[in-house]
């Protein structure tokens, strides 16, 4: 918004310190005019010669006409000496908001790489740029994800586009080509594309916590999602084992369900070709719940964990199954996890495979709530969860 130029901070100082002197100057002369000129006579006095006193006795008049021109002379010393260290003062304590003005136009045109680093001792000006870098950096490593989750994106949502006018060209040209297998594959490119824009949309709903606040408790998170996976699990040959306390937090019910869909989805998929065993449990902690997945798998190192949950990223190699998902499963976690003011941490074990924790605000209600049987869960305690999913049979 354009606005007319107005007087610069600078000069309003200068002013100001300018005007202070000359307040202090002229309260000084009020204070010599009542205290020491009203004690002058304003007539000479008569002295008889027989007194010891002698000399010239000033009078009042004489005394004005006397200190008058000095007095302004004062006042006009005052005014020239406050504008002059006035603005002299003011600029060298602005200076550091004049490199802070400067790093905000540079930001504004793009450039966010530039830091203020200011090395004066610790003052206001000091936590302000201090505060103004870490927002600049904060920025820009925002900035290079999106960018970076921008290309990505648009790689992957290229590719099932490529391979659909792939097909389409070849159904254009040779007409008599079978068009049962044509639109299986269609079928399947357009379903993974689907997907992909679902996840994306849902990332974006989390990150901007465009969702209305509930309690929920994470261990039916759990139960639905390893309901859900079951028929999964038993493909895969994995068994899934869910226990814990009842856990209760408040959010959104349909993200904090995907988030536990999504960790239990990414440790079925990620197991070991057979016989793997996928662990589920929910707890209470004093100002906390917390939800873990725990699978078995390939031994990872921990620079590669500290990348798992980077969009489009698939661990050690690019799963292609029908289960493989988008590369978006933990980016998810990730971001409804910060959404809902959470903390994500991922760790290897040692006997190989992924040890994920999700832990988030306990809700109002789950205060002191561990161990004790809650009303939508009639005859149940918290420790009271314990389930099993095996290939051979879903539990009872």
């Amino acid at each position: 918004m354009d606005r007319a130029p107005g007087v610069s901070v600078r000069l309003k100082l200068a002013l100001s310190y300018a005007g202070f002197l000359m307040i202090a100057g002229a309260l000084l002369l009020a204070a010599v005019w009542v205290f020491l000129l009203r004690y002058v006579p304003e007539r000479a006095l008569i002295v008889n010669a027989e007194t010891p006193t002698h000399g010239v006795f000033p009078v009042r008049s004489n005394l004005l006409r006397a200190f008058a021109p000095s007095a302004a002379a004062v006042l006009v010393f005052l005014l020239i000496f406050g504008l002059l260290g006035g603005w002299l003062l003011a600029g060298r304590m602005l200076a550091p908001l004049t490199r802070i003005t400067d790093a905000t136009r540079m930001a504004t045109n793009g450039s966010l790489s530039h830091r203020i680093r200011l090395t004066d001792r610790k003052d206001e000006f000091r936590e302000l740029a201090d505060a103004f870098d870490t927002m600049l950096a904060q920025i820009e490593t925002h900035v290079a994800e999106q960018q970076r989750f921008a290309a990505n994106a648009s790689h992957e949502l290229r590719t099932p586009l490529a391979i659909s006018k792939a097909l389409l060209d070849v159904a254009r040209t040779d007409p008599d080509r079978d068009t049962g297998e044509l639109v299986a594959r269609l079928h399947a490119v357009n379903t993974r594309a689907i997907a992909l824009t679902d996840a994306l949309l849902l990332l974006s709903r989390a990150e901007q916590r465009s969702f209305t606040r509930e309690p929920v408790d994470l261990s039916l998170m759990a139960e639905e999602a390893t309901e859900t996976l079951l028929p999964l699990a038993e493909k895969h040959g994995v068994t899934v084992e869910t226990g814990g306390d009842i856990a209760r937090t408040s959010g959104s019910q349909a993200l904090l369900l995907q988030l536990t869909t999504n960790l239990v989805h990414n440790a079925i998929v990620h197991n070991l070709p057979e016989q793997g065993t996928v662990w589920v449990s929910t707890g209470v902690r004093p100002r906390t719940v917390v939800l873990t997945v725990e699978n078995t798998g390939e031994k990872l190192t921990p620079q590669l964990v500290s990348t798992l949950t980077e969009p489009f990223q698939r661990g050690t190699e690019r799963v292609r199954t029908d289960h493989a998902g988008v590369g978006l499963g933990l980016a998810i976690v990730k971001t409804i996890t910060r959404a809902h003011d959470g903390t994500l941490t991922l760790t290897p074990r040692a006997a190989g495979g992924l040890r994920i924790t999700v832990e988030l605000p306990a809700g109002a209600e789950a205060d002191g709530v561990s161990g004790q049987a809650q009303p939508d869960h009639p005859g149940r305690t918290g420790r009271d969860r314990s389930r099993r999913a095996s290939p051979e049979g879903r539990s009872p």
